[in-house]
């Protein structure tokens, strides 16, 4: 059992490692682009607590589809039509995947759907818990019998949790995660609130995901950033178990908040949910 002292040591332990690059050229590029991202993100958020931003399941034609809309329609209507469930990370709301969600739909994905839950939820495996019986409403209404998820921090988690533990990769296609911290992080040893102390190396939740899983199918891509200033160190955003098939992408000079706003990486997420059955390399860099 870790003592007070512990935490407060393995804090100054992760504040010590980020300082010695927080001066690099690269870190300084991606807390200006960071800044820019999380200015618009602030004026959005309101908006992402008035409603929410389900997307009822729609009939596939190919009428006022743009070019890329009607190609993937065409090349693929199973990929095309496979719902989409969109969760972001603690304290935030949808508006984080505003220009991701666009891209979805301009790239020919026709059901979206974002999972929300409270900043004040104390628990993983039961917020893991309602985003199944989120799924399963959506699969349901959609006739899908599956779903991809893209989890943005601790949203990555909640949806790998689902996954690996409760039997969600029969539901669960792929799974995106995107500055999850897939083994923990040492800046949780900062705040001693109940559901950041599970994102701790040492926790219980960790030592959870870590045990055998050796049924389950769901493909897992893990984007990290090498300037992520939450997820520290920052590999630990890497999804590193024998048992799942998953692949790891490098991001470089991107901040933890910019993550689901960039270019390429919503990019490779699209070409990566528009071929189901391709393998992927297991490690690369976007």
């Amino acid at each position: 059992m870790t003592t007070w002292q512990d935490d407060v040591r393995g804090a100054l332990d992760g504040l010590a490692y980020g300082a010695r690059s927080a001066l690099s050229p690269r870190v300084l590029h991606g807390a200006a682009v960071e800044i820019g991202w999380l200015t618009t993100h602030l004026a959005m958020y309101p908006l992402g607590l008035v409603g929410g931003s389900g997307a009822p399941a729609q009939r596939l034609t190919l009428a006022g589809l743009t070019p890329a809309q009607r190609s993937l329609l065409v090349s693929d209507v199973r990929a095309a039509g496979t719902p989409i469930l969109l969760a972001h990370g603690i304290i935030d709301n949808h508006t984080i995947f505003a220009l991701m969600r666009r891209q979805l739909h301009r790239r020919g994905f026709s059901s979206i759907h974002t999972f929300s839950y409270s900043p004040l939820t104390l628990d993983v495996r039961r917020t893991a818990e309602r985003m199944g019986q989120e799924i399963e409403a959506i699969c349901a209404a959609s006739g899908s019998d599956k779903i991809h998820v893209i989890g943005h921090s601790l949203g990555g988690l909640i949806a790998r949790y689902y996954a690996q533990r409760l039997g969600g990769d029969e539901r669960v296609h792929t799974c995106v995660t995107l500055g999850t911290p897939h083994q923990g992080t040492m800046a949780a040893r900062l705040l001693p609130w109940p559901l950041v102390k599970q994102v701790r190396p040492d926790s219980d939740l960790m030592a959870e995901l870590a045990e055998p899983a050796p049924d389950c199918r769901t493909r897992f891509v893990a984007f990290y950033s090498d300037v992520d200033q939450l997820i520290v160190p920052q590999r630990r955003a890497r999804i590193r178990h024998p048992d799942l098939v998953a692949s790891n992408v490098r991001v470089r000079g991107v901040g933890h908040l910019s993550l689901p706003f960039h270019g390429e990486v919503v990019h490779q997420i699209t070409a990566a949910l528009a071929h189901l059955d391709e393998a992927e390399a297991p490690d690369r860099t976007a």
